[in-house]
């Protein structure tokens, strides 16, 4: 028999959550994504900032989707709130750009730069994706944290830059897998080759997801945080 579908996820599009640090480049990830399946996916983005618009404007500059399908969240707090606590504006905007835009295939949803312990909530994504990047440090996978540890997949972004910064890659390599165990991790460099290899990933999930049979990573409790807003 075939897989039951989900009446609360048919019909309607992916929904990719991408966190990761300030700086790991979650935005330039999303614009080669994008340039890699526009010609054959119908693709929204969804960014969050707490009081600009700074990274759809970035988006929009790329020319990798049209401007009406890139859609700007200011959160005004938090980005652990925006994406895992509270995600009103975002699940409003991500159903907005649907309704005016659609139908979709997928919808990237964009955190505001945050630490490693923030994670999307399962009513706003249905995988997620957490980017690293080499300059941050080949420690960093390590040390663990539920975006490292139990995300979709996980992006080590800037490989090109590790030997320019002291980074091994095959230690972040060795630390992500001590913690992650079968699931993925990719290592890219953006500028010289692109986000083919995620591309590829993302078009598997999509395909899981219109089959009924995805497979989501369990991100557990919400995670105490105690930092200055």
């Amino acid at each position: 028999m075939p897989p039951e579908v989900d009446p609360a996820t048919s019909g309607r599009a992916l929904r990719v959550g991408i966190g990761g640090p300030v700086g790991s480049g979650k935005s330039s990830l999303i614009a080669e994504v994008c340039r890699v399946l526009a010609d054959r996916l119908r693709i929204g983005v969804v960014t969050n900032d707490i009081y600009t618009t700074e990274d759809a404007e970035l988006l929009r500059s790329t020319g990798v989707l049209s401007p009406e399908r890139i859609v700007a969240v200011q959160t005004g707090c938090c980005p652990h709130t925006a994406i895992r606590d509270d995600v009103t504006h975002n699940l409003e905007a991500v159903e907005g750009l649907e309704a005016a835009e659609g139908p979709l295939d997928v919808v990237l949803v964009e955190s505001g730069g945050d630490n490693l312990t923030a994670v999307f909530g399962p009513a706003l994504a249905d995988v997620q994706v957490f980017v690293l990047d080499c300059a941050g440090g080949d420690d960093v996978p390590r040390k663990g944290g539920p975006g490292i540890t139990r995300s979709d997949l996980l992006v080590i972004n800037k490989t090109d830059l590790a030997p320019l910064v002291g980074a091994d890659v095959e230690v972040m390599l060795d630390g992500a897998r001590g913690h992650r165990g079968a699931l993925p991790v990719l290592p890219i460099s953006l500028r010289q080759e692109g986000a083919r290899d995620v591309a590829h990933w993302l078009e598997h999930r999509l395909a899981d997801f219109r089959a009924g049979r995805l497979q989501t990573s369990d991100v557990g409790p919400p995670v105490a945080h105690e930092h200055t807003h």
